[in-house]
């Protein structure tokens, strides 16, 4: 059996990752071409012009961002496995069972006892 919290914990991570990724990932996509085809990098804003910066920041930015990415996709994944592989809904203690599954006689807490 499965460990339905960790494979939900699993969809949200790579969920987030790919949410990051789609939302803010064409921000840091150009240092690689502008340090590859130009030799130089920019950084660009909206109200000021372009100013030329070191290209190993940008890569360095770059690198960073793709690396949380990774990182939350991995963890993603890694829960999943184990959230499938896991089978901790099933070491519950016949004591602690609950529900109409369970087989013991103890009438002491049902308040419609006769």
């Amino acid at each position: 059996m499965s460990d339905m919290r960790f494979i939900i914990a699993g969809i949200v991570l790579i969920f987030t990752g790919f949410l990051i990724l789609g939302g803010f990932g064409h921000n840091f996509q150009a240092a690689t071409l502008e340090s590859n085809e130009f030799g130089t990098c920019y950084e660009y804003y909206d109200d000021a012009s372009p100013v030329e910066i070191n290209c190993s920041f940008k890569i360095f930015d770059q690198t960073v961002f793709f690396g949380l990415v990774l990182g939350f996709i991995i963890a993603g994944v890694i829960s999943l496995i184990k959230g499938v592989r896991g089978n901790w809904d099933n070491k519950v203690k016949p004591e602690d069972m609950v529900g109409p599954g369970n087989n013991q006689n103890d009438d002491s807490n049902n308040p419609n006892k006769d």
